[in-house]
């Protein structure tokens, strides 16, 4: 449980989208941890139980809601359905996201709207419908937060994966420009870009061992991330911590970027 009273989350709510596995359920987990009730998301209802599960070991209230990021009605609906469900909401991490790694000169319309649609519109209108929930009714002196889920593509350019990278390119600006903006409404928005985590979504890289001792030897604390890592950053962004601090956005890649 967490200690000090300015990481301390009890009586706050959240949303996590994307929480069914990997990186999203490691943060929803660690909401609740420190005292948030959650309402996780996924385009799977089902996918959420063990989520669910984890949330309700730690004596914290979870709402599980299907989701598809790509439905902007949807994310509008859903998002004030976890709010009523909660009794507001106080923190949303945007986490849910896709890639595919192809060749830039076979990436196909499709591709390209698929990865945009979902890692980068699907945050804004998110946010947005969070945002005015936030305006509405977190005030105060307490007000909201946003946390995105960047990559170390937000800061460096990775041949075969340009579709991803632009949509977090762009979660970067976004995170930016709407800390500036929403600032006056008491919502500050944040960002963690995560390294080299081993998830469902990059297991086939992992798979190969050349690669494995290609990045370990770029990474200076050399080995790659491990879930819980990403918990710390999660809980402080989150809470009152963090209170003077908006528009950023926080590598955990156990140095690479420092060091190129």
């Amino acid at each position: 449980m967490t200690t000090h009273p300015l990481f301390d989350l009890a009586g706050r709510t959240a949303l996590v989208t994307g929480a069914s596995r990997g990186i999203g359920r490691q943060i929803a987990t660690a909401l609740a941890s420190a005292g948030a009730d959650v309402a996780v998301t996924a385009r799977s209802l089902s996918s959420l139980a063990h989520t669910v599960d984890d949330i309700a070991a730690l004596g914290r209230r979870a709402v599980p809601l299907a989701l598809d990021v790509t439905d902007v009605a949807r994310c509008r609906a859903g998002i004030e359905e976890a709010a009523q469900a909660l009794g507001g909401l106080d923190i949303l991490v945007n986490n849910a996201g896709t890639e595919e790694v192809r060749p830039s000169l076979e990436v196909d319309e499709a591709l390209w709207d698929r990865i945009l649609d979902t890692n980068l519109k699907g945050a804004f209108f998110c946010a947005q419908a969070a945002a005015r929930l936030m305006a509405d009714t977190g005030g105060g002196a307490q007000g909201g937060t946003i946390i995105n889920l960047c990559s170390l593509t937000s800061e460096v350019g990775i041949p075969t994966a340009v579709p991803y990278g632009s949509s977090k390119s762009g979660l970067l600006g976004m995170t930016r420009a709407l800390a500036a903006e929403w600032a006056s409404l008491g919502i500050r928005v944040n960002a963690i870009a995560p390294g080299y985590f081993r998830t469902d979504m990059t297991d086939v890289f992992y798979a190969d061992a050349n690669w494995q001792a290609s990045m370990l030897a770029k990474v200076p604390l050399r080995r790659f991330g491990e879930l819980g890592d990403l918990s710390g950053i999660a809980i402080f962004l989150a809470s009152d911590a963090s209170a003077y601090i908006t528009g950023q956005c926080f590598p955990v890649d156990g140095g690479f970027l420092a060091s190129i």
